[in-house]
C-alpha cells in the first residue's frame, strides 16, 4: 500500500491552506443550510494563500453536506487538478471562477448560486429593485451579465469579467447570482443580503404597487451598510460566529 495514501490532507498542506479549506468547506455547508444548493451544480471557490495562482473548488459529484476541508479540490488557472485530490471538478464551475480569480487579485472567495428567488429576479428585465432595505444594502454593488448558455466556453470569460468590473455582486441573467469578497464573511454576507432581497422582491410583486426608492436613498443605505461590513475586525468576529453555527448544525466540515 502507498504510504502517501495514509497521510492526511491536513499534513500535506500549509497551515494557511488548511484554514482556507476549513473556511471554504464551511461556506458549502452554509449554502446547504440556507437551502441555496442545487445538488452539486453551483460552486464556491477560494484562493489558496501564497504566491501561486491556485484555488480550491468543490469535488464534482459530492453534495454540499458532504464537502469537507480534506476533499476540496485544488486547481490552477488552467484547470489542472493538483495534489492531494482523488476528485475532479465541474468544467462550467471552472470557467466562471477561474475567470474571476485571474482578473481580480482582490478576490479571495467567489460564490455562485442558482436559488429559486435569485433565478426569478435574474429572469426579470429590470433585475433587482430598490424596494427594501436589504436590496439597498447591496444595490450599488450589483452588476449584470447576459445569458450565453451553460458557461462552458472560455470566450465568455472576457465578457463576464468585463461585466463584473470592480463590483462585488452579479446577477447572471436567466441563470443565478454571484458574489465575491476579500474575506469569507464578505462574500457570504453579500450573497446573503442579495438572496434575501430577491426573495422579498418576488414576494412583494405578488401584492400591490411597489415603493421604489431613489438614487439618493440607495446611496445613503449602501454607504451605511458598507461602513460596517468593510471593517476588518467586524469581518473576523462575524465569521467566527458564523463558523460556530456551522459547527453546531453541520459538524465535520473541518475534517
Amino acid at each position: 500500500m502507498d504510504d502517501q495514501a495514509n497521510i492526511s490532507v491536513k499534513d500535506q498542506v500549509s497551515e494557511d491552506e488548511w484554514k482556507a479549506r476549513c473556511d471554504l468547506a464551511a461556506m458549502y455547508r452554509l449554502v446547504r443550510m440556507h437551502g441555496w444548493d442545487d445538488l452539486f451544480f453551483t460552486h464556491i471557490s477560494m484562493r489558496v494563500p501564497g504566491p501561486d495562482e491556485h484555488f480550491l473548488l468543490n469535488p464534482f459529484g459530492l453534495l454540499y453536506e458532504d464537502v469537507t476541508a480534506s476533499n476540496l479540490v485544488k486547481v490552477d488557472l488552467d484547470g489542472n487538478v493538483l495534489p492531494p485530490s482523488q476528485y475532479g471538478i465541474n468544467p462550467a464551475g471552472f470557467t466562471i471562477h477561474s475567470a474571476i480569480h485571474a482578473a481580480r487579485e482582490d478576490v479571495k472567495v467567489a460564490l455562485h448560486l442558482h436559488s429559486d428567488a435569485g433565478v426569478a429576479v435574474a429572469a426579470q428585465k429590470r433585475g433587482l429593485l430598490p424596494i427594501s432595505q436589504l436590496a439597498m444594502n447591496v444595490f450599488n454593488d450589483v452588476s449584470y451579465h447576459d445569458y450565453e448558455g451553460i458557461a462552458l466556453e472560455s470566450e465568455e470569460k472576457v465578457r463576464l469579467v468585463a461585466d463584473l468590473g470592480e463590483k462585488n455582486l452579479m446577477i447572471l441573467r436567466n441563470h443565478g447570482t454571484l458574489s465575491v469578497g476579500d474575506h469569507p464573511f464578505s462574500a457570504y454576507v453579500r450573497i446573503y443580503l442579495l438572496e434575501r432581497a430577491c426573495k422579498i422582491q418576488v414576494m412583494a410583486q405578488a401584492g400591490g404597487e411597489l415603493i421604489e426608492w431613489d438614487q439618493k436613498m440607495q446611496d445613503r443605505v449602501f454607504g451605511q451598510s458598507d461602513e460596517i461590513s468593510s471593517n476588518e475586525f467586524f469581518k473576523e468576529i462575524a465569521w467566527a460566529a458564523v463558523l460556530d453555527r456551522v459547527r453546531r448544525e453541520s459538524p465535520g466540515f473541518d475534517t
